[in-house]
């Protein structure tokens, strides 16, 4: 099924997680004030792979550091647990910002390029894809092999047996067999 993952109106019609965090996000207006970096929601809920721990990922494009920097804090230092970190992922300069909303724990991630070309996107969509193709019994074991302790990416690796790196084999995987 075709999900347009650039606005987050897919999760109104989701189960009863996706409705509650479109919920969130929404009265919380998190997306709208990130809207000048090009938010994208990304990881398992969307996806309908949750688990019980998962939480809210959503990437974003900064032009400016410190503009995305001072955004996060104006806008989401207020709520519980708020923790602002910059590291180095993948070579690129990386800002992430984690809170708590409700029963949420949200996950902003930021990085100087556009957000379809980071990599959690392109996970998300490779793995879309790979769930779009494979049945119900298919979706359920990657939800199992997560609550054993797997990443994502751990998992459709695992199920999809593919060796090597998880992270590395999956994007080749999506790149050489489903073209994306």
């Amino acid at each position: 099924m075709a999900i347009n993952f650039e606005t987050l109106d897919y999760l109104q019609d989701g189960n009863e997680k996706q409705r509650r965090a479109h919920q969130v996000l929404a009265s919380h207006s998190v997306i709208e004030n990130l809207v000048g970096f090009d938010p994208l929601l990304i990881g398992t809920i969307p996806l309908n792979i949750d688990i019980e721990k998962s939480d809210l990922d959503i990437i974003c494009c900064w032009k400016s550091k410190n503009l995305f920097i001072e955004t996060l804090i104006e806008n989401f230092a207020h709520h519980h647990g708020f923790l602002l970190t910059e590291k180095k992922i993948a070579g690129h300069e990386t800002i992430i910002a984690t809170f708590q909303i409700d029963q949420f724990e949200i996950e902003i991630f930021g990085q100087n390029r556009p957000t379809k070309q980071q990599e959690g996107y392109r996970h998300m969509m490779i793995e879309h894809k790979i769930l779009s193709n494979n049945d119900e019994t298919f979706r359920q074991k990657i939800i199992y092999l997560k609550k054993t302790g797997l990443t994502t990416e751990q998992a459709f690796a695992k199920q999809l047996d593919l060796v090597g790196d998880p992270y590395q084999a999956l994007m080749r995987f999506g790149e050489q067999q489903l073209k994306i």
